[in-house]
């Protein structure tokens, strides 16, 4: 393969993080998807809810593709009635966040070892059966695809994912990337309010 047609393929995988601000009406969430998908995009990720805005909602679609093809698929999305306004934020200095609940095969046996791996990861146990416990954790993609790594050889019998929420950051100073964010700072403290 030319270092050519790699660079292509590598623009042809380039990940983006699209934010649609819509109206709360029947029928958009098909709208938007159904935009991407007759468009020949797939939609790595899709997640929906409102705002503080009762009468408005979120879409974050993560999806992969060209500048160039994502930009007009943004440009079309925002002629859409129901659609206020569509940002690519990938670019943008942003706080991207994944839920999941997950249900682990755990005897006792095994039991310490998952709960301690639920710390590392700044988990919580939800739930407790005779030998399954369930398991929440959010954070960033890389985070949550770790642990599911590393609980797979317990066995998981069921996992469910929100798919990706993000907003831009503003209104404050940059966050030093090395420096803990307010959430991992309160559970490293005990002062979580969750």
């Amino acid at each position: 393969m030319s270092e050519e047609t790699r660079s292509r393929a590598t623009m042809m995988r380039q990940r983006h993080v699209l934010s649609a601000l819509v109206t709360n009406q029947p029928g958009v969430l098909a709208h938007v998807s159904g935009m991407f998908a007759s468009r020949g995009f797939n939609i790595d990720s899709l997640a929906v809810g409102e705002t503080e805005t009762p009468n408005l909602s979120r879409i974050t679609v993560v999806a992969q593709g060209d500048d160039r093809h994502l930009e007009q698929l943004r440009k079309q999305l925002e002629k859409i009635v129901t659609v206020v306004k569509v940002l690519d934020i990938s670019r943008e200095d942003y706080v991207e966040r994944d839920l999941m609940l997950i249900k682990i095969d755990a005897p006792a046996s095994s039991r310490a070892e998952i709960q301690s791996l639920v710390q590392i990861f700044r988990g919580r146990v939800v739930d407790v059966g005779p030998d399954q416990i369930m398991i929440e954790i959010s954070g960033q993609e890389k985070k949550i695809e770790a642990f599911i790594e590393l609980v797979r050889p317990y066995g998981i019998s069921e996992l469910a994912r929100t798919g990706r929420i993000a907003l831009v950051r503003g209104g404050r100073a940059p966050v030093d990337a090395s420096t803990p964010d307010e959430e991992e700072t309160a559970v490293v403290t005990g002062h979580s309010s969750l």
